[in-house]
């Protein structure tokens, strides 16, 4: 499949379907949140209403609710100080991890059940962004990639309360991607992720999708932790 610019709209998740589009509010949480997707901001970066308010030209209100749009949606935490990008421990990494390979699994083996001919055709159209990506060392096209190919098998998913589960851990998803995804070796990783994914999804076999799933988390999560090492980090915290 040729990726085109077309292609590239259509596989990307949008940022906020349920807020009208030509609000401030709504202007401000679609670019903060494509933001903080693409970990352009560290672990514990401090977003500030009136800062924010000042950056985009506005007043102080359209911000605060954008920040606390972001906020309910695990992307940020509140403080006292404002709000900022969550910072977890890797004990709070590896028990989330653990968590989502309860549920993770049997989504997507679900996806594989419900995905129609137009939610394959995203899907693989997303996996040749992610070859594109990191053929070309783009680790930030890869986030967007790997973010698209994750939205769109999510939306297959035909358990509400599942899928809202599964997206309460956004916060420990920002934590991985910032930690990990701009090291060659987890792109590496990602791709091998969506490649045998892939695979499974275009043959709707549920039990390859969600031992390839399975396969994926855990990989992600040895990258994870040889990222904290490298960083001299204690994996104990």
């Amino acid at each position: 499949m040729r990726v085109t610019e077309e292609t590239r709209t259509r596989v990307t998740p949008a940022a906020n379907a349920g807020m009208v589009p030509s609000s401030l509010r709504s202007q401000i949480y679609a670019d903060l949140r494509r933001r903080l997707q693409r970990a352009e901001f560290g672990p514990r970066h401090r977003l500030v209403d009136t800062e924010v308010a000042a950056r985009y030209g506005t007043s102080r209100m359209p911000a605060r609710e954008a920040l606390m749009a972001l906020a309910s949606q695990g992307f940020l935490q509140q403080t006292t100080r404002g709000f900022a990008v969550p910072d977890h421990s890797s004990r709070d990494i590896r028990d989330i991890f653990a968590v989502r390979r309860l549920l993770e699994p049997e989504a997507a083996a679900a996806a594989a059940r419900n995905l129609d001919e137009d939610g394959l055709a995203a899907l693989l159209a997303a996996r040749d962004l992610a070859r594109e990506a990191c053929g070309n060392g783009d680790a930030e096209g890869l986030m967007e990639a790997n973010i698209a190919f994750r939205g769109i098998w999510l939306d297959a998913v035909d358990n509400s309360r599942l899928v809202e589960t599964i997206e309460g851990f956004r916060d420990h998803i920002q934590t991985v991607r910032i930690s990990t995804l701009r090291r060659a070796t987890t792109r590496v990783v990602v791709l091998d992720g969506i490649e045998a994914l892939s695979a499974a999804f275009a043959e709707r076999d549920a039990a390859a999708v969600r031992a390839g799933m399975h396969a994926f988390m855990d990989a992600a999560e040895a990258e994870f932790f040889d990222a904290v090492k490298a960083d001299g980090r204690d994996e104990g915290q």
